[in-house]
């Protein structure tokens, strides 16, 4: 256990680690050590986002906020230009762009549109911005920046749009004329999309996207070239289905999809490339709360993630783990 909510990760540190741990992520910082970055999912204006800062040889050395006054963080995504995007859960809900060090401000791109935000993926050969919305007739986003508007991974003006999905798994992807949903939800304002029962977690690379959707417990992945999308695992076909509750998710070093639950046994699961799955972890004696921030560290050694409520049921029970490899990579 690296840090609980309410108290100091280190015994020199003058901040406590916040409440209701929730999405998360890594970075490098230029010591030679990183950074674990984690949401925290309060209502009303409670929320934010906080970080653990690591010595090259992993001790904590700090803790501190890095977004604050916001409501109801739930997860979100890295850039591969090395900032946090913290995602707002609620029909308002809008992305912040955070500096893991701290010493930025965190910006507001508005560009990402006002939705049930969960989480981003950023395609970072094209500069395209993945995003699930956590509805039950939510959505599946692409945010495509314009030429002009400061670059090919720029956040500040771009084209938002929605999935449509046919019989055969090909994807068209159709215009969100009112982004910041002024007169009415974004989810409602185009037909013909395709309906996601409750986006989740979602991460890219190598031309994929996998992204999971609780409603139906359900991994999808998208061939980004083909612009085919289809059913990685599926909880109620599966022949074992051990993963349900699906949540977060990051990629392993090996090339698994690691999803933590929300409910089911309060596992880490590994989703195969052929869709079949094996346990990593499980957290016993934590059965009013959810696992979140699963995270590897750039070195691929080793793996974070928390217990929302911990033991206790409450958001001031939240509990980081670290666990140590070596993963498998190959």
């Amino acid at each position: 256990i690296v840090a609980r909510s309410g108290q100091p990760p280190e015994p020199r540190s003058k901040r406590v680690w916040h409440d209701a741990p929730d999405g998360g992520a890594t970075f490098r910082s230029a010591d030679g050590g990183w950074i674990y970055v984690s949401n925290s999912e309060l209502d009303g204006s409670r929320g934010g986002a906080g970080a653990l800062r690591f010595a090259a040889d992993g001790t904590i050395i700090d803790c501190y906020p890095i977004l604050q006054g916001t409501t109801r963080n739930c997860a979100g995504g890295p850039t591969p230009w090395g900032t946090w995007l913290s995602c707002e859960e609620h029909e308002h809900g809008q992305v912040w762009e955070c500096d893991p060090e701290g010493r930025r401000a965190a910006k507001l791109r508005p560009a990402l549109g006002t939705f049930v935000h969960e989480a981003v993926a950023v395609d970072a050969r094209r500069g395209h911005v993945y995003l699930t919305e956590d509805a039950t007739d939510g959505l599946w986003y692409r945010y495509v920046p314009l030429a002009g508007s400061g670059g090919p991974m720029s956040l500040e003006m771009g084209r938002l749009e929605a999935a449509q999905v046919d019989d055969t798994g090909r994807v068209r992807w159709l215009r969100i004329h009112d982004p910041f949903a002024r007169s009415r939800a974004m989810r409602h304002q185009v037909p013909g999309v395709t309906r996601f029962r409750g986006g989740e977690g979602i991460w890219c690379a190598n031309d994929r996207v996998w992204f999971t959707t609780k409603g139906d417990d359900r991994v999808w992945l998208y061939d980004i070239e083909r612009e085919r999308l289809g059913v990685l695992y599926d909880a109620r076909r599966a022949s074992n289905p051990l993963l349900t509750g699906v949540d977060n998710c990051t990629l392993a070093p090996n090339g698994d999809l690691l999803v933590a639950e929300d409910g089911g046994d309060l596992q880490i699961v590994a989703v195969r490339p052929d869709g079949s799955v094996l346990p990593v972890l499980q957290v016993p004696g934590h059965r009013a709360s959810e696992l979140t921030g699963v995270a590897f560290d750039p070195s691929g050694r080793r793996l974070y993630f928390s217990s929302q409520r911990g033991t206790t049921g409450r958001n001031s029970g939240g509990m980081t783990f670290e666990v140590s490899g070596p993963f498998a990579t190959a």
